[in-house]
């Protein structure tokens, strides 16, 4: 299998962000780690051995990108303004830095993002704001109303980045209709964290009743952890 390991300067967030890139070919999967992850822990929870013959079939290539939730919403020694700041920046540098090394690499067009619990917020939120971009999306595990993290803070850009406050105030127009013609999947444990089992169904209902078709698939017997998430994503990628 083809492996890859890349870092640059990132002048969106002031600092070297680093990447792995598994596979040689097929549809570019934005990887999301979980809360505070790094980004070889996809490889390292061996969700990246659970994909190895799609990545050997040149079906799927993953860039397995880092995070900066412990500069952003996990970082409590910063006022909430400061830390949705911070997000925005890594937004950026998702759009800005990250999209660009992967069209140099792979010209296929069909972008999927996916992550495991915080890292499923964050390839829903992404991909729900650039809808003209992300063509799939695969959460496993997330959290969607993530206002707790901002200690009550709200302003625009903590609205627009809260999914299930601007999916549930969304009117209808071209945006909504980009959202439509997405692959979306939720995807939780029938034994998940309660507060990412009862979001993940929250966030299903407001797709509901905007009309933008999506997937919502509870795992009977199934929990919050690796194992399970192993078993899960080879049915979506």
């Amino acid at each position: 299998m083809n492996r890859e390991y890349h870092q640059w300067y990132s002048s969106s967030l002031g600092r070297v962000m680093e990447l792995l890139v598994f596979g040689h070919a097929g549809a570019p999967v934005i990887v999301f780690p979980t809360s505070m992850g790094r980004f070889y822990q996809y490889e390292d929870s061996e969700m990246v051995e659970a994909l190895k013959d799609r990545l050997d079939n040149g079906w799927l290539q993953l860039f397995c990108i880092d995070s900066v939730d412990n500069e952003s919403w996990y970082n409590n020694h910063v006022p909430p303004y400061e830390r949705i700041n911070r997000h925005i920046a890594y937004d950026r540098y998702v759009t800005e830095e990250v999209l660009p090394f992967i069209r140099n690499k792979n010209q296929n067009n069909f972008i999927i993002t996916t992550g495991c619990s915080f890292g499923a917020f964050q390839s829903v939120n992404y991909g729900f704001r650039h809808p003209e971009i992300v063509r799939k999306i695969v959460a496993q595990s997330g959290r969607y109303n993530v206002h707790t993290y901002l200690d009550g803070f709200v302003n625009n850009d903590v609205y627009y980045n809260v999914p299930v406050d601007y999916i549930g105030g969304l009117g209808e127009g071209d945006f909504t209709n980009k959202l439509r013609r997405q692959e979306i999947f939720l995807v939780v444990g029938e034994w998940d964290v309660p507060v990412c089992l009862y979001e993940t169904k929250q966030l299903a209902g407001i797709l509901e009743l905007k009309g933008i078709s999506h997937h919502l698939d509870i795992w009977g017997g199934y929990d919050h952890d690796w194992p399970a998430w192993r078993t899960q994503i080879r049915k979506y990628l």
